[in-house]
């Protein structure tokens, strides 16, 4: 897909539904605008930023290449969610100032304690990418 079809689009495929709580980390004013919005209106709230003390939903993290550690930024929005939850990262797509190579994903998931299952292009200049705590395997 060159193009996303639009924010609420982004949004269904991001698994948003009313009621959630999200944690936002790293906006900046690179940030999509159009899809927080779209995000902000299907949960229905402002999205949570900063140190929370509520157990959340989901994080949306906004990173881009030079941002620090990328591993411990996901370590960090994992003390904040729920066990069900997904850590969406987003991602410069190809091109952009402050691409990510997925490479550096794929190395960086694992150390956190995440899998990643699934990306596409969220908003015009930016890859979503999901990300969800491995499973133990005990039975």
């Amino acid at each position: 897909m060159n193009s996303p079809q639009g924010p609420e689009v982004s949004v269904d495929r991001l698994g948003i539904s009313a009621g959630e709580l999200i944690l936002e980390v790293g906006l900046d004013s690179d940030c999509d605008e159009q899809l927080r919005a779209a995000i902000e209106l299907k949960a229905g709230q402002a999205m949570l930023s900063g140190h929370v003390d509520e157990v959340v939903d989901a994080v949306l993290l906004w990173w881009r290449e030079g941002d620090g550690d990328l591993v411990d930024d996901l370590v960090d929005a994992l003390t904040y969610l729920s066990e069900s939850g997904p850590i969406w990262l987003l991602t410069p797509k190809v091109g952009i100032d402050g691409h990510v190579e997925p490479s550096d994903i794929q190395d960086a998931a694992p150390t956190a304690g995440l899998t990643q299952t699934v990306s596409f292009l969220a908003a015009h200049d930016w890859t979503a990418t999901k990300l969800v705590a491995r499973k133990s395997g005990r039975k």
